[in-house]
């Protein structure tokens, strides 16, 4: 009876000749389940049956900048319980996430289990209120923030949702069945050489931030008014793409300068394709850098094209 320290004295006999109350049950499945008491349990409990539904996005601000609405229109959150899946035209994310409800502001902890962010833990503060969910969260490892608001290179998100439907979804499961896996067998062994060498001319002249002029993924392009929300930075060998705060490329890079076009490879570091090679091509055009990527595991493209279905990615940046 660890969970009932007014039993910690008694003898096993005594215990099954104790009269318990329901208030007694209660305190043993609070302590169990980490709380102190059966209130902080039952407030926890409704506080994540408050949440459950389907919620829509009406603003999203990152760094002090508003996104355009136009481009929040096809993104939903969806929460069952504990469990979450974020879904958008440019990526899926799904995770779990825990409150704190006794401390004002709320807290909320996000841990990510598929998705580029894989892997990944934000830290952030909510409240709800009925139908309307405000989250403000520190993103790529920045701090919690201290209030709802963001500002300059804070690290801050913040999100204002509307619930569109009450009902669970279904098939929400925190992405515990897309896991990130071990290195697959095509990814070992002479296949990781050179993702921690010497830099050569092509990784020097890559070093610092670039911002997209142009982004397509299997022949659809991205909106310019959403290429102003990301960047692309290389330190060494490694490699990130971030828009609207979300990481969608972590990976260890490699180039071949002999081949031409010149040979890109990228080890990936997170989300379903970790462990995982990407192949492309690379190129400069004047001081832009012009990438062509497949699908990771695939075969490397022959040329720059882009098409519909074709899983490749083909992106132009310039130095910020």
């Amino acid at each position: 009876m660890e969970h009932l320290p007014e039993c910690a004295k008694l003898t096993t006999e005594q215990v099954l000749q104790k009269s318990f109350r329901l208030a007694d049950a209660q305190a043993v499945v609070a302590r169990k389940t980490g709380f102190g008491a059966w209130p902080s349990l039952a407030r926890h409990v409704d506080r994540l049956r408050s949440m459950e539904g389907t919620w829509a996005f009406q603003s999203l601000e990152v760094d002090g900048q508003s996104m355009p609405a136009a481009m929040l229109g096809a993104s939903h959150l969806l929460i069952d319980g504990d469990r979450f899946r974020m879904e958008s035209p440019d990526a899926t994310y799904e995770g779990i996430f825990t409150i704190d409800v006794e401390p004002m502001p709320q807290r909320i902890d996000i841990d990510f289990h598929a998705g580029q962010e894989a892997g990944n833990r934000c830290e952030g503060l909510f409240e709800i209120e009925g139908d309307r969910f405000r989250i403000c969260l520190g993103l790529a490892g920045a701090a919690r923030p201290t209030g709802f608001g963001t500002s300059p290179g804070s690290g801050h998100a913040l999100e204002e949702l509307v619930r569109v439907k009450h009902a669970r979804p279904s098939g929400v499961d925190g992405g515990a069945k897309l896991l990130p896996t071990a290195p697959s067998a095509a990814a070992a062994g002479d296949e990781l050489a050179g993702f921690d060498g010497p830099l050569n001319s092509t990784l020097e002249r890559l070093q610092g931030k670039w911002e997209p002029l142009e982004l397509i993924t299997s022949g659809s392009s991205m909106q310019s008014a959403y290429l102003a929300f990301g960047f692309r930075s290389h330190e060494h060998t490694e490699a990130k793409v971030v828009f609207g705060g979300q990481t969608m490329l972590h990976a260890k890079m490699r180039f071949n300068e002999a081949a031409l076009p010149m040979e890109v490879d990228y080890l990936n570091l997170a989300g379903r394709s970790k462990g995982s090679i990407t192949r492309g091509l690379f190129r400069w055009d004047g001081e832009e850098a012009v990438f062509c990527v497949a699908e990771p595991n695939a075969p490397r493209p022959s040329d720059f094209s882009c098409e519909a279905r074709s899983g490749r990615i083909f992106s132009r940046w310039r130095r910020k």
